[in-house]
């Protein structure tokens, strides 16, 4: 189809875009894109991470009465506080209460007012009767949930360590989901 003719008989030019219209657009383009991968579009569901990889968990003995558990929350994940729990496997040695920091309070759709995490969380969890050179295996149960309404069922994560000798040093950190080695490492 040719362009209509003006009143002076020459074609028209086609209409171009101010520059606060494409910014516009841009910005929609952006906005929808980002609704998309968050999972705001009615009948989208969001990509969820695996547990283990939601709310990856580490440990290490700092010293023969003293292990410090790890969680490295995913962003856009949480992790209930009065949902952890830290047990050794066999009942020795005893483990005492653990050392959890405040949470940040919310009212959660699924279990009222609560205290939650997000991010790292490290906790320190006295042990006793430990002895040096101790094999014990750590676990640690939790419970979290997605921003995007999605809770998990409570998980139970566990690491084999070895209590080191008193002033020798904490032992290594165990991560129960180790990054997996990609093709060039």
């Amino acid at each position: 189809m040719a362009p209509r003719p003006t009143s002076t008989g020459l074609p028209r030019k086609p209409r171009q875009r101010s520059a606060a219209a494409t910014c516009a657009l841009a910005i929609a383009a952006v906005t929808t894109s980002l609704a998309l991968a968050a999972g705001g579009v009615p009948g989208l569901e969001p990509k969820l991470l695996p547990p283990e990889q939601a709310f990856r968990f580490s440990a290490r003995a700092l010293d023969p009465q003293t292990i410090e558990a790890r969680f490295d929350v995913a962003d856009g994940y949480y992790l209930y506080r009065d949902k952890l729990r830290f047990a050794v496997q066999g009942g020795a040695p005893a483990l005492g209460a653990p050392q959890l920091p405040d949470g940040k309070r919310k009212h959660d759709e699924f279990f009222g007012d609560v205290e939650t995490y997000r991010g790292p969380l490290v906790v320190r969890v006295p042990v006793t009767g430990g002895v040096a050179g101790q094999p014990i295996v750590f676990a640690a149960d939790s419970q979290g949930c997605a921003d995007a309404g999605i809770c998990y069922p409570p998980i139970t994560q566990q690491v084999r360590l070895a209590l080191p000798a008193q002033g020798k040093g904490p032992g290594p950190v165990v991560d129960t989901a180790p990054a997996r080695k990609g093709l060039f490492n």
